[in-house]
């Protein structure tokens, strides 16, 4: 494995290749590059692009989200699914407001002491957001790292030697590899994608070492399917978020049932049961019979 032509390889054709996505302008603050990261979690870029743009003209600062109550954060993520997610980007900002003058830091173990961030994000925002040398590795480079490295046709659960590979592989210069960690992972996002990889415009494809074995299919067993959404109670959490991102003010804890119900539930519990949820998880305040966002 050459790994120095595997890096000019792939950071020539993300140069000419890559989506123009505008969290990867140099001139994006550091404080939009972590939204977009917590954003693009389990959520496709064309959903987010939109939402991430009204984001950050609202709240172009993390002092600006946190002056803001909790509720409106959760409001403004909108359909971007996962709405904890919105909750502990609003604490991010508050503490980056007081315990870091409002200016995201860039150290690992600073980004890690705040909410909602863990290992993968602490690490893209120091490379992405400051040209820090480390290695990031989502889902679409650990597919990347799989089938070039390992001659494996996927990459199976994540382990400590996703990182190790992705190190082994990053170029020494901390401006190259910061550029090479967003190669890899484009390259897996519209090139050597999970179900249709298209080898012929892989530009590292003389180097893979699936591709040189013939494609075998010999992909580790895959995790547990999610249950179906249709009839879930995520759907049913849906429905009562959905009611309340769309009220001014609160509503009666029987309105927002009735709207977990509106077309159908498995059963009758099933309402009261996702209201509990949302309450357990911070998502809904309930204060005198009335339920609203917190």
């Amino acid at each position: 494995m050459e790994k120095a032509a595997i890096g000019r390889a792939l950071i020539e054709w993300y140069a000419r290749a890559a989506r123009d996505l505008p969290w990867r302008d140099p001139a994006t603050s550091p404080w939009a590059v972590l939204v977009s990261e917590f954003m693009l979690q389990q959520t496709q870029v064309d959903r987010v692009l939109p939402r991430w743009t009204t984001w950050i003209e609202r709240w172009p600062t993390p002092s600006a989200l946190a002056a803001e109550e909790p509720g409106e954060a959760v409001r403004a993520w909108d359909r971007l699914g996962y709405p904890r997610r919105a909750l502990w980007l609003h604490r991010a900002a508050v503490e980056i407001a007081e315990r870091h003058e409002d200016l995201v830091p860039s150290d690992v173990e600073q980004l890690l002491a705040l909410t909602g961030i863990g290992p993968y994000t602490a690490r893209a925002v120091a490379a992405f957001a400051f040209g820090e040398r480390h290695p990031v590795v989502d889902t679409n480079t650990r597919r990347v790292l799989a089938r070039a490295l390992h001659g494996r046709a996927a990459a199976g659960m994540p382990t400590p030697a996703d990182l190790e590979d992705m190190e082994a592989l990053l170029p020494e210069n901390r401006a190259e590899a910061s550029v090479f960690n967003a190669a890899a992972m484009e390259l897996g996002a519209v090139v050597c994608t999970a179900r249709a990889p298209r080898c012929g415009d892989c530009p590292i494809a003389d180097w893979c070492e699936w591709r040189g074995a013939g494609y075998p299919d010999n992909a580790p067993a895959k995790r547990p399917k999610q249950a179906k959404f249709e009839g879930s109670d995520r759907q049913v959490r849906g429905r009562i978020m959905a009611l309340l991102r769309r009220t001014e003010g609160p509503v009666t804890v029987e309105r927002a049932l009735e709207a977990g119900a509106d077309g159908g539930v498995r059963d009758p519990e099933q309402p009261r049961r996702a209201y509990d949820s949302l309450i357990a998880d911070g998502l809904v305040v309930e204060l005198d019979g009335s339920a609203r966002l917190p």
